[in-house]
């Protein structure tokens, strides 16, 4: 008999579902992560607290209505839950998977207690919309005679194609792979997204009147004027330039065996599909392998690497170690800057391979134009000054050699590669804090009236779930902008930017 939902969160402890165990997943790619019992899930739901004002909603970029998904999940009311979970979020089953679940750290019961699932509630619910046939084709019910290009088909690119097809609109998705799905489909390794749960809504998507041009890379096999040919364009190509050492001068930089993340990961799941590879192999097999960069990217190369077969991983981090706890000056409901361990970093030996304030200084050379070896240094760092800056300081005597035959680069990038709508529609670029971004305005639309950016590449590198708002929101923009209204929902809540032809107050 569970107890009054009321109660929930006094009785039940936060229960996570259990990974595959580390021996069997690191034999192959399949996904690692398992369900909990029904019974184990309503017990996770009726934790929800219900809370007169849910920190939760603010914490999630889309703006979800977790306690009223929850409230459903615990009656085994999944179907409900589904459309709840869908008014806010076109792509649950990723989010489920993928994000680092900001609203659990905004969550209220996170002040006294651990927080509550909501990660895991939320792919659960997915999951059982797909398993109980709860998810179908929603094909607009008219058509406007409007035409959009939306430029890449990652989260945000997904995410606006659907919202703006729903709104009637004709929608071409140009996406330079071979299949859809950007990061979600390449760069993410299968063992966190399978390719088959990005598969199926693509084909949903297809099946609701979303066209999509694979191997269609604007600028070069299709012309930018093309695009002129559109009512409205919405470029949301990410931000996939990699930040390597090259700007820094690094002696050695370019050495062969040194290579950028993404590169490693998409050929990895080429592979995989059954694709072939593009470009020199990089295969960790048999190799020293050294991981540049500590963020998920950083994670995904370790969990791929051990995989492969490498002979030792480890991956190096510039920054501090975080804390085990909140800082007094990182308060609930913040985001909660404290160390995560990941799956992958758990099946290195050790349960472990990351070093942290480590700086690399130079790349040797084995003779033949291959990498041997990374010279670094430990750093210390300052506290942050007045402007939240820290200055990073060497430690005299902390130089190491470290012996290696494959170095990947997970540091991040610095913005979307765009040159061709600079040059060939006139959008101009701003800075920010990791490189540059297409420039848009708070309507997401660029300098080039009628072209309108979103995702990573107006707000640069970010998480799937601000890649989803960031489509959604833009959807709206354009739809509005099209049309001179929308009925597409708005972030937190359902608002008119204008009034709809024919009202009169």
């Amino acid at each position: 008999m569970l107890p009054d939902k009321s109660r929930g969160f006094m009785t039940f402890a936060r229960t996570l579902a259990p990974n595959r165990p580390v021996a069997e997943r690191v034999r192959n790619f399949e996904e690692f992560a398992q369900s909990l019992s029904p019974e184990a899930l309503k017990k996770q739901a009726y934790r929800c607290m219900n809370c007169g004002v849910p920190f939760c909603h603010s914490g999630c970029p889309l703006g979800n209505m977790i306690p009223d998904f929850n409230d459903y999940a615990k009656d085994d009311a999944w179907r409900a839950a589904l459309e709840i979970l869908h008014s806010t979020n076109n792509f649950p089953e990723f989010t489920g998977r993928v994000c680092p679940a900001p609203c659990e750290s905004a969550c209220v019961l996170g002040i006294i207690d651990p927080p509550v699932t909501i990660e895991m509630l939320e792919r659960e619910i997915a999951d059982q919309g797909w398993s109980k046939g709860y998810i179908e084709p929603q094909p607009p019910a008219r058509r406007t005679g409007k035409r959009v290009a939306v430029v890449g088909s990652g989260p945000s690119g997904l995410a606006a194609a659907q919202q703006l097809n729903r709104a009637g609109h004709e929608v071409v998705v140009y996406e330079r792979s071979d299949r859809p799905g950007g990061l979600l489909t390449y760069g993410i390794p299968n063992f966190k997204l399978d390719k088959r749960i990005v598969a199926r809504r693509v084909k949903q998507l297809e099946d609701e009147g979303v066209v999509f041009r694979c191997g269609s890379e604007v600028g070069k096999n299709v012309p930018v004027a093309e695009l002129e040919g559109y009512d409205a364009v919405l470029i949301a190509i990410g931000s996939t330039r990699p930040r390597t050492f090259e700007s820094m001068n690094v002696p050695g930089w370019n050495l062969n065996g040194i290579h950028p993340a993404m590169d490693f990961l998409t050929q990895q799941t080429r592979r995989l599909l059954g694709k072939p590879v593009e470009g020199p192999e990089i295969l960790a097999t048999g190799k020293k392998v050294v991981v540049i960069g500590g963020g998920d990217t950083g994670s995904d190369c370790v969990g791929t690497s051990i995989r492969q077969g490498c002979v030792s991983i480890l991956n190096l981090e510039l920054f501090p170690k975080p804390p085990e706890q909140r800082a007094e000056n990182n308060p609930w409901p913040q985001w909660d800057f404290v160390l995560r361990t990941s799956s992958s970093h758990l099946e290195a030996p050790g349960g472990d391979c990351r070093e942290w304030c480590v700086n690399t200084k130079a790349f040797e050379d084995d003779g033949k134009g291959n990498v041997c070896a990374i010279q670094t240094v430990k750093v210390d760092w300052s506290e942050p000054d007045a402007s939240g800056r820290r200055t990073m300081t060497e430690i005299p005597g902390s130089e190491r050699r470290i012996e290696c035959d494959l170095v990947l680069l997970a540091m991040g990038f610095t913005q979307p590669e765009a040159d061709c709508f600079v040059k060939g529609l006139g959008v101009e670029l701003e800075k920010n804090r990791f490189g540059q971004a297409i420039k848009a305005d708070a309507g997401y639309q660029t300098t080039h009236p009628g072209v309108f950016a979103c995702g990573d590449a107006r707000r640069g590198q970010s998480l799937v779930v601000w890649a989803i708002h960031e489509g959604r929101e833009a959807a709206r923009a354009v739809d509005l902008y099209l049309m001179g209204y929308s009925d597409l929902p708005a972030a937190n809540g359902f608002v008119y930017d204008s009034v709809q032809p024919g009202y009169s107050a």
